[in-house]
């Protein structure tokens, strides 16, 4: 995984509460065995109409928003069954990072073992960014060492992040990267316990 430092992008705004992971990706696409392939998938039934046409009235098949690689949703984002691809499909799809006021704690989770920052303000920012973002091309700026989301209109504001899950993406590392930065200590005590 790629390191996660600094990021400018795009915003993306999805102004809806409770989206669950069947939205995200519906189930009937959970078939393939790579991780890549599921971008085209994401939020399927709203994208595109039941012939697989894309549905002008969705936002995300606006061209404003093409290369958007900042996600800005309603509370409870990620809710529902539990499944991996959710974060797979935002992440193919080229989301490097989800703003909301609050996630289903496992779609969270995933979201940090497949380096993506799902990260937690208030709903009163995140309308303010969604405000923003739906009335003009909006770029945030997002700084996981400093802990902060800011526009250089003058917005700013601050996130909380646990220490392991904001190491893990500073550095890249999904689990086995984390477990390798013990490899010589495993190998010693190999060597010290046959």
């Amino acid at each position: 995984m790629e390191p996660l430092r600094i990021h400018q992008g795009l915003v993306y705004p999805l102004n809806r509460s409770n989206i669950d992971t069947d939205q995200i990706i519906p189930k009937q696409f959970l078939k393939r065995i790579e991780r890549s392939g599921f971008g085209q998938f994401l939020f399927y039934h709203w994208r595109f109409d039941d012939d697989g046409n894309p549905r002008p009235d969705f936002s995300l098949n606006n061209p404003k928003y093409q290369g958007a690689s900042i996600l800005v949703a309603g509370e409870n984002f990620g809710c529902g069954s539990s499944r991996e691809h959710a974060p797979w499909a935002l992440q193919d799809f080229g989301f490097k990072i989800v703003i909301a006021p609050s996630y289903a704690d496992i779609f969270k989770n995933n979201c940090v073992k497949n380096g993506i920052l799902a990260l937690q303000v208030s709903d009163e920012h995140v309308q303010t960014m969604m405000k923003k973002a739906e009335s003009d091309e909006y770029q945030l700026t997002v700084n996981l060492e400093n802990q902060v989301v800011y526009d250089n209109e003058g917005f700013e504001v601050s996130f909380d992040i646990a220490p392991y899950p904001k190491e893990m993406l500073l550095n890249g590392w999904d689990e086995i990267g984390v477990t390798l930065t013990y490899e010589d200590k495993i190998k010693q005590f190999e060597l010290t316990n046959k």
